[in-house]
């Protein structure tokens, strides 16, 4: 099977605007797809972490996914988080979700009750058993305490709906590793903005971004550089979001994207609790270095 070119390139992971009394902003949103599907990405991801998906209820993610799917202009492929540490609930959302105008699902490695290399296999088997759609694993240690290792993950490539993978683990040992070991048409994609160059010079495929949502446009030229191997445009354009990537995550993500949107005049920066809004500090150093690379 060749590997899904679909998924190739640049997705961007959008985020959930809000307004002041912490309502959905769909007017925000209607913008946001526009910049993102005008910018350039090549596919949309729905409520995946950085669209505040543990805060957003099973009612909202069913209307913002039909939202961007009727506002997707450009018919982009569509990627739906749907993930969890309860494997039972996550069968019964596979159940209980309509899947017209998605392409495949993002499920996030099981955290917080810490399961065994085994137990993860067996967790997977059972949502790629049941989802009518493709299945992208993500991993994220960051959040979830757990590190999928590189033998679960090739054991799992061998299912026949598992496509690939987001890793934000920000190892390049086990990027250079996944490459060296996965089946050819196994999509590898970075979770990690900041790595994206280097991840693509040792064999990955592109990424799943949260700097897309503000910098479309910029953020697709360097993953575009680097896959066809314009490695030296692609650096240049990788350095320049170096010090910006660090300040996004410096209170949480997606706190600092969000303030980034607010500045472009996108959507209000609010966000739900337990987030808290981008404080003053961090808001000045986000537009003066978006004003000194030219990003407004």
């Amino acid at each position: 099977m060749p590997l899904d070119q679909r998924f190739k390139g640049v997705g961007a992971a959008l985020i959930t605007p809000f307004d002041e009394q912490n309502a959905i902003d769909y007017p925000g949103l209607k913008r946001l797809i526009d910049l993102v599907t005008e910018g350039g990405s090549d596919y949309l991801v729905v409520q995946g972490t950085t669209g505040e998906s543990p805060t957003v209820n099973s009612r909202e993610k069913r209307e913002i996914l039909a939202f961007t799917i009727k506002n997707n202009s450009k018919s982009l492929p569509i990627v739906y988080g749907l993930g969890g540490n309860d494997t039972q609930s996550v069968l019964d959302c596979i159940k209980e979700t309509d899947f017209t105008g998605v392409d495949a699902i993002l499920s996030v490695c099981p955290y917080y009750n810490k399961p065994t290399q085994e137990g993860i296999i067996a967790h997977f088997t059972a949502i790629a058993d049941a989802s009518p759609v493709p299945v992208l694993l993500y991993n994220v240690p960051g959040r979830t305490v757990i590190n999928m290792k590189p033998d679960t993950i090739v054991a799992l490539a061998a299912h026949a709906n598992i496509i690939g993978i987001k890793d934000a683990g920000g190892s390049i040992e086990q990027s250079m590793e996944l490459a060296s070991r996965v089946p050819d048409d196994f999509l590898l994609l970075s979770g990690d903005d900041n790595l994206v160059t280097t991840m693509v010079s040792v064999g990955w495929h592109g990424v799943i971004s949260v700097i897309a949502n503000a910098f479309p446009k910029e953020f697709g030229e360097l993953t575009w550089h680097a896959l066809e191997g314009r490695f030296k445009e692609a650096s240049k354009l990788q350095l320049a979001f170096l010090e910006f990537d660090t300040l996004l995550y410096v209170e949480s993500n997606p706190v600092g994207i969000k303030k980034c949107l607010e500045i472009k005049g996108i959507c209000s920066s609010a966000v739900r609790l337990p987030l808290l809004k981008a404080s003053q500090a961090l808001g000045e150093k986000l537009e003066k270095a978006m004003v000194r690379e030219g990003f407004i």
